[in-house]
């Protein structure tokens, strides 16, 4: 019987962490992610790509092309930003600027909500209601890695 894929929603902190360092966490989910592993999904939020490009475009806006060249060898399968019944009912749990990251996580089905936004994120950590458990880069890794190379 084929297992379900594990699936990965990544904040917009994570997937920018990884483009521009070669090294650490955030570069290292990238990469497992451009191996295109079965039993792994990367998703992540419309709204967490127009952050993104927007963050891009003001900082360092010659990097655009290769941004979207990464974003074809991951295949995130993108979730469709939030509607404002879903941001409304879950207003309050966050700071307003995650909610349609949180419902995103949600809509998407994700296990697990990658992010290196420790300060907002961490009050959702340990709660119960949430069908995903929040994880920075570093304790994701952790969680997943034996499960890839099979131990």
């Amino acid at each position: 019987m084929e297992r379900r894929a594990v699936r990965v929603f990544l904040d917009s902190n994570v997937v920018l962490s990884g483009l521009f360092s070669d090294k650490g966490a955030p570069r290292i989910i990238l990469d497992i992610f451009c191996l295109d592993i079965p039993n792994l999904a990367a998703v992540t939020g419309e709204y967490n790509l127009i952050e993104i490009e927007r963050n891009i475009r003001k900082k360092m806006p010659d990097v655009l092309p290769l941004y979207r060249d990464f974003l074809a060898r991951i295949d995130f399968e993108v979730v469709p930003l939030p509607g404002k019944k879903d941001i409304k009912k879950f207003a309050g749990h966050i700071a307003d600027k995650d909610v349609p990251v949180i419902v995103s996580a949600i809509n998407g089905r994700a296990d697990f909500l990658v992010t290196g936004d420790k300060k907002d994120f961490a009050k959702l950590k340990g709660k119960g209601g949430y069908p995903f458990r929040v994880m920075d880069p570093s304790e994701f890794l952790y969680a997943i890695i034996p499960g890839i190379i099979g131990e």
